[in-house]
């Protein structure tokens, strides 16, 4: 035990010590967390779609007809029609012939990669990947080969000194940088080398492309060009979830290989037939598409005349650069002073000295809480200097 406190000491003095909040009610722009009531601009819930009514009363009419629990795996008697229904749906939506109902993102990207991957095949991923696609590649126990961030030529350089089956794996849009992977170039790229191309368009899904077909659609990429595509469904969707879709033989392959898909209960029947309202909701949302980038084009001008640090980055994930771990805490606490909720993110999630706060929109948002957060951040300058250091 001595150990463990000795380690949680030393997380607490270098500034990365995490703590979780208690919020109350529905997620929305105003939230109660530990009985304040602030405003969040920490929230993957891009469209605003976590607490619409078509989508709660989609899950109330469902109830009675479905029961809640999912109570046993797919392959034995818990894949309802309302996963059925639900998989045809996502197939339809994102263009491709089949796909699989997840329980969540990351157990969709540890069962995808260590299903698709294994000892002597090679996993190529770039550098800034989320998490659950590092411990996928992990768990596949291939051989793990990792390219400079959306460097394409180094990846092509990789692919062809590789012999044997190659797996290529990419985030669409980064969860921490909030910029979108070179995706046609990737296709190309492992079509040359013949390479399978895994896409995750988590944080693209619902909010990029076509009536928000995701960060693939509006490349207008096929399922030839990305075989696999990864998506979830508890960020723009608004409920919980995630899936994977790609062609038939490979969704078989799945089924029979991807361990959290067999050794896991199925997902609630209910919560899938409410997640197909949320598409609907999402196909017919580009005026909350065309809102939410309004307020991103306009915090972006304006927080860059402030003297803030952004990241290239057209979506709704808006990093502010920051440096220090403890800085970055210093401005998110004083925020959170002012009434507003934006997280400060630190290592192991982002590279050392990489420290920022990571701010996200809804289109639940007004531009009056936008006014809200400008000012804030008007107010803070002075908590940073140029070296992103504690004035």
């Amino acid at each position: 035990m001595r150990d463990f406190i000795s380690e949680l000491e030393q997380r607490k003095q270098a500034g990365l010590y995490r703590a979780r909040r208690q919020v109350s009610g529905p997620q929305q722009p105003a939230i109660t967390t530990d009985g304040k009531l602030l405003l969040s601009f920490c929230s993957n819930d891009y469209l605003g779609l976590a607490n619409h009514p078509e989508t709660i009363e989609a899950l109330r009419c469902a109830l009675p007809e479905t029961g809640l629990g999912g109570a046993s795996s797919h392959l034995i008697c818990g894949h309802h029609e309302a996963h059925h229904r639900l998989e045809e749906r996502l197939a339809a939506f994102t263009g491709r012939s089949s796909a699989l109902f997840f329980s969540t993102g990351y157990m969709a990207n540890l069962g995808v990669i260590s299903a698709l991957a294994g000892r002597g095949d090679t996993v190529f991923s770039d550098r800034l990947n989320h998490a659950s696609i590092i411990d996928g590649c992990i768990l596949s126990r291939a051989k793990v080969r990792r390219y400079a961030h959306g460097d394409v030529a180094a990846l092509a350089a990789m692919l062809a000194e590789t012999s044997g089956h190659k797996l290529v794996i990419t985030d669409g849009v980064f969860s921490m940088d909030g910029d979108v992977a070179p995706l046609k170039e990737l296709a190309q790229v492992c079509r040359d080398h013949n390479a399978l191309l895994v896409v995750d368009d988590a944080h693209g899904f619902g909010v990029l492309g076509p009536q928000g077909r995701g960060a693939v659609a509006e490349l207008g990429l096929s399922e030839a060009d990305v075989p696999i595509l990864v998506g979830t469904l508890g960020k723009a969707a608004g409920t919980s979830g995630a899936f994977v879709a790609g062609p038939e033989i490979l969704m078989d392959y799945l089924v029979q290989k991807a361990r959290t898909y067999i050794y896991t209960t199925a997902m609630p029947p209910a919560l899938a037939l409410a997640t197909r309202a949320s598409l609907d909701v999402i196909e017919q949302g580009d005026e909350r598409r065309s809102h939410l980038q309004g307020l991103i084009d306009r915090f972006r001008r304006e927080a860059i005349a402030l003297g803030y640090e952004l990241m290239p980055s057209r979506t709704p994930i808006q990093p502010i650069m920051v440096g220090n771990n403890r800085t970055a805490l210093a401005l998110s606490q004083a925020l959170e002073a002012r009434g507003l909720l934006v997280t400060a993110i630190r290592p192991p999630t982002v590279p050392a000295g990489e420290a920022r706060l990571r701010v996200t929109f809804s289109a639940a948002h007004s531009d009056e809480q936008l006014d809200c957060l400008m000012q804030a951040l008007s107010d803070c300058r002075h908590l940073l200097n140029k070296k992103g250091v504690a004035s």
